[in-house]
């Protein structure tokens, strides 16, 4: 593979928390720079626009519970089962651990992440794009959560789309789209895409 002395753009595409046993050193990391001077992008997943508006909405806590919010607590020293177990866990409750848990930088952090980035031909985004809508249009719901009709029908607005959201064991390749979701957190497998001009290449 060539190799280039220019430095490259790495956009990531979310999730950053409720998935994997360490977010609060994800989200730490990420808000420092680069220590290999990378430009990086990162963009917003459904989890970490969930995440970030835990403190606005308490009432979308427990059911964040079950959607990874356990060990994203348990990362910041929160454990919800020893608390359920004491009568603690109610929502009012988790306002104020996560409050004071929480370093405040990880929402303005998750709050501030732009939701799609196109790059000449390319456009990156979390999830997808919903079909039949032009790019102007779409929805960030769309983007940060959508999976059909986009995963079967692709991209019909001229760009290829790079995606994460919908894993799968090895890059889903569709319509214009290429999914390189592979389920990091559980299994190990990261799948990094090498775009160079028009050339995409699976790591």
């Amino acid at each position: 593979m060539a190799r280039h002395d220019r430095m490259g753009l790495l956009v990531l595409l979310g999730d950053y928390v409720d998935r994997g046993l360490n977010s609060a050193g994800v989200l730490f990391h990420l808000r420092q720079p680069s220590e290999k001077g990378l430009k990086r992008i990162a963009l917003c997943g459904n989890h970490d626009d969930v995440f970030s508006a835990l403190l606005d909405h308490p009432e979308k806590i427990m059911d964040w519970l079950s959607f990874g919010g356990r060990e994203t607590l348990m990362s910041y020293g929160i454990d919800v089962q020893q608390l359920s177990e004491r009568g603690q866990a109610k929502p009012s409750e988790l306002v104020k651990l996560i409050a004071d848990a929480v370093p405040e930088q990880d929402f303005i952090f998750t709050k501030d992440l732009p939701v799609s980035l196109r790059v000449g031909s390319y456009l990156f985004v979390h999830a997808g794009i919903r079909p039949g809508i032009g790019l102007d249009q779409q929805s960030d719901e769309d983007l940060m959560w959508i999976r059909e009709p986009f995963l079967s029908q692709g991209s019909d607005i001229g760009l290829t789309v790079v995606h994460g959201h919908t894993p799968s064991e090895k890059p889903s390749i569709g319509p214009q789209r290429i999914g390189i979701d592979t389920k990091a957190y559980a299994t190990g497998n990261l799948t990094v895409l090498r775009i160079d001009g028009d050339q995409a290449t699976v790591l």
